[in-house]
């Protein structure tokens, strides 16, 4: 009796092994990349799959996208200023046969091809462009990534640069120019207003030449302006033609 109530707890416990190593159940974004006796026979998921023991393994492919911090890069620019970058790269995979067949781990390829990548194409730029074009450059970046991941049965769906440092000297290099260059601007703004004020100067008195009277107009406006003002000083604007009727008058011979 005992012989037999050993057999059936051993058969159960075979059956029990057997069925742990056969049934597997894939969530709705996992992919199993089947192989049996060594050699792919297919991609199977989600839902139950049921596996031959021994003669066939599966390996878990996660389709969603991932996300991975690209480390700081020493890169020198196309100006010869050394700066440090670092970035973020968003990944997914859309072909789990050849993610698992084709490379030997898709993370750390994905990872050092996304940092020689970053590193080439920014030293191929300025640093002005590194810091105002970060759009483009994430742009450029993507499409060489993607284009190199391809074969690998991975999509790039995008990568963002963080951050972009540079040593206290060259900030304070920027700065210098920064302020170099508004001044230029406001020399250069004063400039235009002092010239379009001089024609506007020179339209108005080719008016005012026009019609003696408007000059008069003139005269009571400023009269005005400094009546308004608390000074102590009157100023009297004389027109010189007044003082033509007390000059004396010279008979031609």
């Amino acid at each position: 009796m005992m012989l037999e109530y050993l057999t059936y707890a051993a058969l159960l416990l075979l059956v029990i092994m057997f069925l742990s190593q056969a049934i597997r159940i894939l969530r709705e974004y996992e992919r199993g990349v089947i192989f049996t006796l060594g050699r792919f026979t297919g991609v199977k998921g989600p839902g139950l799959i049921i596996l031959i023991p021994v003669v066939q393994q599966l390996v878990k492919v996660d389709l969603r996208v991932m996300v991975q911090v690209v480390p700081p890069q020493d890169v020198i620019s196309r100006d010869n200023v050394s700066v440090k970058v670092n970035a973020v790269l968003y990944f997914r995979i859309v072909d789990p046969e050849r993610a698992i067949i084709k490379v030997g781990d898709y993370m750390a390829a994905t990872s050092q091809l996304a940092q020689t990548t970053l590193r080439s194409v920014l030293g191929k730029h300025e640093l002005d462009e590194m810091l105002a074009e970060r759009d483009r450059l994430n742009a450029d970046i993507q499409e060489i990534l993607d284009k190199q991941t391809d074969v690998w049965g991975i999509k790039v769906t995008g990568i963002e640069i963080k951050d972009v440092d540079i040593n206290e000297t060259m900030v304070r290099a920027i700065a210098k120019q920064a302020e170099a260059e508004r001044l230029r601007r406001a020399k250069v703004i004063n400039a235009m207003g002092e010239q379009q004020a001089a024609e506007k100067l020179v339209e108005a008195g080719r008016i005012l030449a026009q019609e003696p009277q408007a000059m008069q107009l003139r005269y009571f406006a400023a009269l005005h302006d400094i009546a308004g003002e608390r000074s102590s000083t009157v100023v009297f604007p004389l027109p010189t033609g007044l003082l033509d009727h007390f000059m004396p008058r010279r008979d031609n011979p």
